[in-house]
């Protein structure tokens, strides 16, 4: 059985939530319920940050809001719980959420590669979810029980690629969810759209996002914050880990963890190495023992393993994506923008 399961979702916003806490309902009790992070953000129940963090969600994204609901009931647990833990990179800097990500920029195509790393204990329990829901053009997500779509890695039908990095900001806001903000991505239609939601919101936490789509050239790497949001273009290979590290975020009050850093570097030294670029090469590598790229070690020091690793290449017509288990063996998943390819079927091609 594979590791990384596929789901099918549909319907309202609201019966989406159910669908997706149904998913993952056994996980959660078998596993994350009695975890440190689980325990460590549900201290913020009752608190006034969490109750203004809510209405902020409420107004500003009701569809969003809805598939939370429907996640609580799903997962048969108390709204405000799954609230919380759908802001834990909000209210601590030390969520397992990790994640690295290769940017290849480029005139006819653009190349995402990413590493999709969290909670070790959530390894065989996640999957790749293909999401057509009411009033969206749909698209497909790796997903975590528990969790929205949007804060990992996804494509839309509409032609958008986005891949997530946890950042973990120091100071606690009150301001709409990071993992919202991303979730309300998936329903936007090209970059400008998809950066206004960042940009016009008051946000909570930060996030490393890398943004393609169809209808631009452009390879996007974006840093926000509570505070700031900076927007560079991809102009070299580049490999992102999972802190801050656009010049003018560097006032950024963050934690930047041992294995990030070194993650950073040992991807900065590959793509300086002048061999030519294998994202997925890179992905995988552990020359790094104790602290590498690729991560299977279930004592790591964030919490943090592989879970699941996507390559994403982006075309004018549309995009082209595998997903591996691993990054050095042969991929799982084929899909083109938000569907997944049978055996057999013909991929599209300009």
């Amino acid at each position: 059985m594979a590791a990384l399961g596929f789901i099918e979702i549909s319907g309202s916003p609201r019966e989406a939530g159910e669908a997706l806490g149904r998913f993952g309902a056994h996980a959660v009790r078998a596993k994350l319920l009695t975890t440190h992070a689980w325990q460590t953000v549900m201290q913020w129940r009752g608190s006034d940050t969490s109750k203004i963090m809510a209405a902020l969600v409420r107004e500003r994204f009701p569809r969003v809001w809805d598939e939370l609901e429907g996640l609580a009931i799903g997962l048969g647990l108390p709204f405000e719980d799954v609230f919380l833990w759908n802001c834990r990179g909000d209210l601590w800097a030390m969520s397992p959420d990790g994640c690295t990500t290769v940017q290849i920029p480029g005139v006819d195509t653009r190349r995402i590669s990413h590493n999709e790393d969290g909670l070790p204990c959530f390894s065989r329990h996640c999957a790749i979810a293909e999401c057509k829901l009411e009033g969206s053009a749909g698209f497909a997500a790796f997903v975590y029980p528990a969790s929205l779509p949007g804060h990992t890695f996804a494509v839309t039908n509409g032609g958008l690629a986005v891949t997530v990095n946890n950042l973990r900001q120091r100071e606690v806001v009150a301001g709409v969810p990071r993992m919202v903000l991303t979730r309300a991505m998936l329903d936007t239609g090209d970059l400008d759209e998809a950066l206004s939601i960042v940009r016009d919101n008051p946000r909570a936490g930060g996030f490393h996002l890398t943004l393609g789509a169809c209808s631009s050239p452009a390879l996007l790497s974006v840093e926000f914050s509570a505070h700031d949001c900076s927007v560079t273009e991809v102009a070299v290979p580049s490999l992102h880990a999972n802190h801050a590290i656009h010049p003018s975020m560097h006032g950024f009050s963050q934690i930047i963890t041992d294995s990030s850093r070194h993650r950073q570097a040992r991807g900065d030294t590959l793509l300086a190495s002048g061999e030519p670029v294998d994202p997925l090469a890179i992905l995988a590598d552990r020359q790094d023992a104790a602290l590498p790229i690729h991560r299977l070690d279930p004592n790591d020091p964030d919490d943090e393993n592989t879970l699941a690793t996507a390559d994403m290449t982006i075309r004018a017509s549309h995009i082209e994506w595998k997903v591996h288990e691993h990054p050095g063996q042969p991929a799982r998943y084929r899909m083109i923008n938000g569907h997944r390819q049978t055996e057999g079927a013909s991929l599209q091609r300009d």
